[in-house]
């Protein structure tokens, strides 16, 4: 999932939570999420499309008076989106944390080998 997927789908997580189906404009969508990235509506509809393929959402595209919208429904897989990237990130900082623990007990051993050898 790139970097734009993972806004979106953190956003409506945020928007949808708690609701069967939420309807939301694009232009909501890309103001939200302008502080991090730039997305135009066709990006946004390559996106939306995107996340319904990978099964994260469900969306209708819904003409109003002010333009469209999406109907947008998380899936199960969506609904636990921000569950699953926190634990990515707890996951990741442990191997980090974890290897650097090794490559330390690794230096000091080989340290004392050295000593040890030396003489």
């Amino acid at each position: 999932m790139q970097s734009k997927e993972k806004l979106v789908m953190s956003y409506l997580c945020k928007v949808c939570n708690g609701k069967k189906t939420y309807l939301i404009s694009p232009n909501d969508i890309a103001s939200a999420i302008s502080k991090k990235c730039v997305l135009s509506v066709s990006e946004l509809d390559e996106v939306m499309s995107t996340l319904a393929l990978e099964n994260y959402i469900d969306f209708v595209v819904s003409d109003g008076k002010d333009g469209y919208f999406y109907c947008v429904s998380l899936k199960k897989k969506g609904q636990t989106f921000l569950q699953d990237s926190k634990q990515q990130k707890k996951t990741l900082g442990l191997l980090i944390l974890r290897s650097l623990f090794l490559a330390t007990i690794s230096f000091v051993f080989g340290l004392i080998l050295r000593a040890i050898f030396k003489s």
